[in-house]
């Protein structure tokens, strides 16, 4: 068995993406049911995605996809582009939209939405 060099697994973390955890075919139905604006629902996405059936750790990988900046957090302007982290030509998201999303998934009140956070989002 050959070891992976640390650059090559740096260069995996960095390039990972949502179809090593969800699947293309998941990801197309979920983008397809809210193409239009102002059609977003987290909790009907989550489900069409596949996402409420993953275990924590895949949950974990997808927080780290979705959290650009590295932060530790998903912060407004992420959530506002949170589509396109699935499929980079996705619409981004309303302003209407990613307020409730962020208010839906900031439940200790600081702007902002952490691993915990979403992991809970993801199964309600």
């Amino acid at each position: 068995m050959q070891e992976c060099s640390s650059p090559d697994l740096q260069s995996h973390s960095i390039k990972m993406s949502m179809t090593d955890i969800l699947s293309p075919e998941d990801i197309e139905a979920a983008l397809s049911s809210c193409k239009a604006a102002g059609s977003f629902d987290y909790k009907t996405f989550f489900s069409k995605v596949g996402l409420s059936g993953k275990t924590p750790d895949q949950i974990k990988k997808v927080f780290s996809i979705l959290d650009q900046d590295k932060s530790g957090f998903i912060e407004e302007d992420e959530l506002q582009n949170f589509l396109q982290n699935f499929a980079p030509d996705a619409r981004a998201l309303t302003p209407d939209e990613t307020k409730i999303f962020l208010t839906a998934g900031d439940s200790d009140g600081d702007g902002k939405i952490g691993v915990d956070e979403f992991q809970s989002m993801t199964k309600s």
